[in-house]
């Protein structure tokens, strides 16, 4: 009887919420977009003004507080007298902004009461992770990095925008634009990559991808940088860890991306969990105001991670909340995620003169300056549209857009000639007449990759791929063999798969690195494949069948047992919606594969961290140098299994004839270097030529190569094509020895080739 009332009560309560959600989505159909004034920046800083001087310190303060998005119905909250309860705050009028909201339906119904129920009706920011992609997922970003397409890398941007704003959301924590050296730090998978320049190039589309011309335009929304800086430099490669670097180290590397986000006109910019010079990011004053502020003239939102102004105290940089907050504003961090150091500090700190009530203002200006800039006060619902949740979210150009940008991410790594045809597995042969797909990831939907919410109905599983290319009738036989749950493997069927694989033309096996295992917060100590992979694929191998090993990862691997067995190789990442017809789109031909990895995959995981542009050393090891006092491992190479730069294609390309209009170089001047490349197989195919420079004489040590330019070539089978490169002084600058930005005169070496190892090199002199 009890449970009778139980589930009529249930099934009350479901219906009263869903006459209530048909009023809310009434009442939001009937309103009408309204128009944005372009306002010029004078007017907005009026504006800001204005409204600055209606508020209270309470809602100032309100205005620098970020809380998760509520559960339930925000009108049935009541009174709420509990300062620790994020509700009591959004009932005064206090909050600025909501974390995690992923519905239009709620982002309405948070915004209406923000602007019709408290005293000044200032809109709220919706603030969401959407790191490469929304409904329609993309790859993972280290996998859109390999693509080295900014063209590509501005879309999916674009396109995750338009998704993730008809939601509600306008506030993005991202893109994240850390360099990483260290593939055991999980978080390399949302990044770009080793190197500088190349992060900097993508920083900059990927603020253009999700900020569009005009924030003003109901598709765009704010980029939060982050995270600033050299989170991927932690120690160890684990997550959260000390950083310990150089100021030198800081500019050179770790700092360009965020740099030229700021060129670009990010909006925001979230400061970094670790130390830097023994001082957390979060109330880093150096960084933030001092480089952040006053050197680039960042004018945007500081937003702090997760509870990280609190985490200043366990840092030890504070003894209690109220003593981070003080550290945290001297920073400029002007908003706090949804921990409370602010809201229940702030207040009593202005009063005893220990936080200027200009400091608080300056934080709350910048805040309110967006909200104009969105439109938020000339129609807080703009963003916000429950008929283009249907239309827009994985709508067909989107899962287009993704399967051609999925397919540009993938890395050939190796594609050997078969003994006893003198032929490549890859592309798969039209001839073949039955396929044996195996391996954890062929039914799998969990291949999305970390930080992805996307809409699993629509995505393609690697089994679909092939049956959508090749049909029902296909001899097609796909067992895992093993299986992954989350980060827990298990044989599943094994004697099947093995007999699958005896019984058919070819093997695919599909196998890697679960999802799970890469990301935030997983950072591990092997590079391996987990589980029982390798037994599988040990007795596959032992079958003598032509197999294709495909890789599944959200960073690099240690696959030096697998490049010496498999004839062929192909990293996929993680692909995201489009996963299966993507794949099999670059497995058969149809797409010839051209990404070039952006970040070396080592040969051990004792080289880690490892990476082209270091510096030479006094004793550099040169290969085949028996000499055992340089700097070199006892028990294996010095240099990556795949370097950076590496990726093959079904044909090949050869580099001759590197020439150089002048030998020398004068300052104002320029000089060109060009290559001839000339497609010598059998398949049209992109190429990205790379340039690298190296300073021979300097007034610091300087690496042994660093990428400068970069040009993607269409060639086809038989073509020779002739690339062009355009070299200034602005390319040789450096942080010199008395920490100036500046270039030397004196010889410098040129290299221009398929990737960081394998270039032609040529030489000029720089006259000052």
């Amino acid at each position: 009887m009890k449970y009778s009332i139980w589930i009529a009560l249930m099934l009350f309560i479901s219906s009263v919420s869903a006459q209530k959600n048909d009023k809310l989505k009434e009442e939001l159909a009937s309103k009408e977009i309204k128009p944005v004034p372009n306002w010029t920046k004078k007017q907005i800083y009026e504006k800001v003004d204005s409204v600055l001087a209606l508020m209270s310190l309470d809602e100032k303060i309100g205005q620098l507080y970020q809380i998760g998005t509520p559960m339930g119905d925000v009108s049935d909250l009541g009174e709420v007298n509990d300062v620790r309860d994020p509700s009591y705050y959004l009932k005064k009028g206090c909050v600025g902004s909501i974390l995690g909201n992923k519905s239009a339906l709620k982002a309405y119904e948070l915004q209406k009461y923000a602007v019709e129920e408290t005293r000044l009706g200032i809109p709220l920011f919706f603030d969401f992770d959407v790191i490469h992609g929304h409904k329609t997922i993309f790859p993972v970003n280290l996998g859109l990095a390999c693509s080295w397409d900014m063209d590509a890398v501005e879309q999916s941007c674009a396109i995750t925008a338009k998704e993730s704003t008809v939601s509600g959301t306008n506030f993005h924590n991202g893109p994240m634009i850390d360099v990483s050296r260290d593939a055991r730090w999980g978080r390399c998978t949302e990044g770009v990559g080793e190197d500088p320049y190349l992060g900097s190039l993508i920083a900059r589309a990927s603020v253009r991808g999700y900020q569009g011309d005009d924030l003003t335009d109901r598709h765009t929304m704010i980029a939060c940088g982050k995270h600033f800086a050299a989170y991927g430099a932690v120690e160890a490669g684990r997550d959260y860890n000390t950083v310990d670097i150089s100021e030198r180290t800081l500019r050179e590397i770790y700092f360009p991306p965020f740099k030229a986000a700021v060129d670009e006109g990010i909006g925001s910019l979230m400061p970094s969990f670790n130390v830097i010079d023994g001082v957390p990011c979060a109330g880093n004053e150096w960084l933030l105001k001092t480089v952040g502020r006053e050197e680039w003239g960042f004018e945007g939102i500081y937003l702090s991670d997760f509870n990280s102004i609190h985490e200043l105290v366990i840092h030890g940089l504070a003894k209690d909340d109220a003593e981070a907050s003080i550290l945290a504003m001297n920073a400029t961090l002007d908003q706090e995620m949804v921990s409370q150091a602010y809201v229940l500090n702030l207040k009593k700190l202005v009063k005893q003169g220990k936080v200027s009530l200009h400091q608080v203002d300056a934080s709350v200006k910048r805040i309110l300056r967006y909200k104009f800039e969105l439109g938020l006060f000339d129609d807080p619902y703009r963003y916000i549209d429950i008929k283009g949740e249907e239309t827009i979210h994985c709508a067909p150009e989107h899962k287009k857009a993704a399967r051609e940008i999925a397919t540009k991410s993938m890395v050939l790594l190796k594609n050997d000639t078969i003994t006893e045809t003198q032929k490549t597995l890859l592309p798969i042969s039209k001839d073949t007449k039955s396929i044996a797909l195996i391996g954890p990831f062929v039914k799998t939907k969990e291949i999305e990759g970390a930080w992805a919410w996307g809409d699993r109905k629509h995505l393609v599983t690697v089994k679909e791929g092939f049956v959508n290319r090749l049909g029902e009738d296909f001899d097609l036989k796909v067992v895992e063999g093993y299986r992954y749950r989350g980060k827990q493997g298990k044989r599943r069927d094994w004697d099947k798969a093995l007999q699958a694989a005896k019984e058919s033309e070819l093997v695919v096996l599909c196998m890697g690195e679960p999802q799970g295992y890469s990301g935030e917060a997983a950072s591990r100590a092997e590079l391996d494949f987990p589980g029982e992979q390798k037994e599988l694929a040990e007795e596959i191998l032992k079958l003598n069948k032509p197999t294709i090993l495909v890789v599944f990862t959200g960073r690099p691997l240690v696959m030096k047992w697998y490049h010496d067995n498999f004839p062929s190789i192909l990293c996929a990442w993680f692909p995201g919606t489009e996963t299966g017809n993507a794949l099999t789109d670059v497995l058969f031909g149809d797409v010839n594969p051209s990404g070039k990895l952006v970040m070396s995959f080592p040969y051990h995981v004792g080289q880690c961290p490892v990476y082209y542009n270091h510096l030479n050393t006094g004793r550099p090891y040169t290969e085949g140098d028996n000499n055992r006092f340089v700097s070199r491992y006892m028990d294996i190479p010095n240099k990556p299994l795949y370097e950076f730069g590496y990726g093959l294609s079904y044909t090949t390309f050869e580099y001759s004839d590197i020439t150089i209009s002048n030998h020398r170089l004068k300052s104002g001047k320029e000089l060109k270097v060009s290559v001839n490349v000339k497609n010598t197989g059998d398949y049209d195919g992109e190429e990205t030529v790379q340039l690298y420079i190296h300073d021979i004489v300097a007034s610091v040590a300087r690496p042994v190569k660093e990428l400068k330019d970069f040009k993607k070539v269409m060639i086809k089978s038989g073509e020779n094509r002739t690339v062009e490169f355009t070299i200034t002084e602005e390319q040789l600058k450096y942080w010199n020895k008395d920490m100036k930005y500046d270039s030397d005169a004196g010889d410098f070496n040129v290299f221009v080739g398929t990737s960081s190892d394998k270039y032609l090199k040529t030489q000029f002199e720089f006259i000052k």
